[in-house]
């Protein structure tokens, strides 16, 4: 039988959660952009192409030479156009000008462009009703990237922003972290689908929906299996074989240390645990662990996934997803970029009576002066997924019995 850690603080646990990502880290695959979408970028991207690679005109309008505002002054004319599109090779004498239009290459010889509607036409002559500075609506080549520039770094998600960056610089697809696959299972006798009727002792199975919705607002494909029940020899044989399909497996339920929860010593004896319970509330049964490799009749092991087993009360499924299953994920596809975590002010008075780590349900609002407040809910039970539905955040409160005053600031997660 293997030792590992048992009931640790919150940063311990995550701390291994990191470690134990980091020595999985998934392989790098190269995907079209318009695969990348929200995927994390596995190397840096180097710029090959300046931007804007011409000076060009931020406005419609006239292009001029700025030093040919002398004697008469303000009145130029017109030489010729220039769209956006192919660049003609137009040059400027002095005293010319030439339409323009947004994004058009600047003829030779020009350096500002007055915006159309400050001008007068007549004919071939165009006068300037508003002189603008010498430079005033002209992008120059290079202004936004140089060539050599870093301009996307390895560990960032990939934004709408972030991929039209590199779109920008004509590259067809990016290296990517593969997305982990994933397992889900829930587990309970006492488990039933929406829609059956229910039989007294039943509940509805609501985790397997919560967990595949986290799941795939997080860009995940997650894969749903049937409901186990409580029976050790069914546990290990669904889990085995998703431990030979899948990089991650996540259970609900069955963790705890009553008679039906099977979990922690089928993980031991079969597998490699790395912790188990966690000083946090909700959520403290919670386990990490992994296969312990291929399977032979010898070692009866479960694969080479990694277990995140949660507990069966919906809002701690929330809290061990949110703080530890995303660090996960995102630990195996090497992001570095953190997630946002915000600091808001509590509405009310709070008085935290026990001394774990805490994840308590609120919801979000900012003042008319810009400042953040969280109103927390109540409803603190981690059967209440009404508190959990009604709320968008988690308030974090800090390991320790203590009172927390209106005012107080705290870390909140959004979810």
């Amino acid at each position: 039988m293997s030792t590992f850690p048992f009931r640790i603080a919150f940063d311990e646990a995550l701390a291994i959660v990191e470690r134990v990502a980091a020595q999985r880290r998934l392989p790098v695959e190269r995907v079209t952009l318009s695969r990348a979408h929200g995927r994390i970028l596995a190397e840096d991207i180097v710029a090959g192409l300046a931007q804007p690679p011409f000076d060009n005109s931020a406005m419609d309008g006239f292009a001029f030479r700025h030093a040919d505002l002398t004697g008469e002054g303000t009145t130029l004319h017109l030489a010729g156009e220039q769209f956006a599109g192919r660049a003609l090779d137009l040059r400027l004498e002095p005293g010319q000008c030439a339409r323009i239009t947004t994004g058009a290459p600047l003829p030779q010889g020009a350096d500002t462009v007055v915006m159309k509607e400050n001008t007068t036409v007549d004919g071939h002559r165009v006068h300037l009703d508003v002189v603008p500075k010498r430079g005033q609506h002209v992008r120059v080549a290079g202004e936004d990237t140089r060539v050599g520039d870093r301009v996307l770094h390895a560990g960032e998600p990939l934004t709408p922003a972030r991929i039209a960056l590199a779109a920008s610089q004509g590259l067809p697809e990016l290296p990517v972290a593969r997305r982990p696959t994933v397992a889900v299972f829930t587990t309970g006798d006492e488990l039933i689908e929406p829609g059956l009727p229910l039989a007294p002792g039943q509940i509805y199975n609501s985790n397997r929906e919560q967990l595949m919705g986290l799941l795939r607002a997080d860009g995940l494909e997650p894969t749903a299996w049937p409901t186990l029940p409580d029976d050790p020899a069914q546990l290990e044989s669904a889990l085995r074989h998703a431990g030979h399909a899948f990089d991650v497996v996540i259970t609900c339920g069955a963790v705890s240390a009553g008679e039906k929860d099977h979990l922690p010593a089928l993980l031991q004896a079969r597998g490699r645990v790395h912790f188990w319970k966690v000083a946090m509330k909700p959520g403290m049964p919670v386990l990490l662990a992994d296969g312990g490799g291929e399977y032979t009749p010898d070692n009866g092991r479960l694969g080479t996934a990694l277990f995140l087993c949660l507990p069966g009360n919906p809002v701690s499924v929330l809290a061990n997803w949110l703080t530890l299953g995303r660090a996960l994920v995102d630990g195996l596809q090497g992001r570095a970029a953190p997630r946002p975590r915000w600091r808001a002010r509590l509405t009310a008075p709070w008085s935290k009576t026990h001394e774990r780590l805490e994840f308590l349900r609120g919801r979000l609002h900012a003042l008319e002066d810009g400042s953040l407040h969280v109103e927390a809910n109540p409803a603190d039970g981690s059967h209440r997924m009404r508190a959990a539905a009604d709320s968008d955040a988690l308030i974090v409160l800090a390991a320790g019995q203590r009172e927390y005053p209106a005012g107080a600031l705290v870390d909140v997660l959004t979810y």
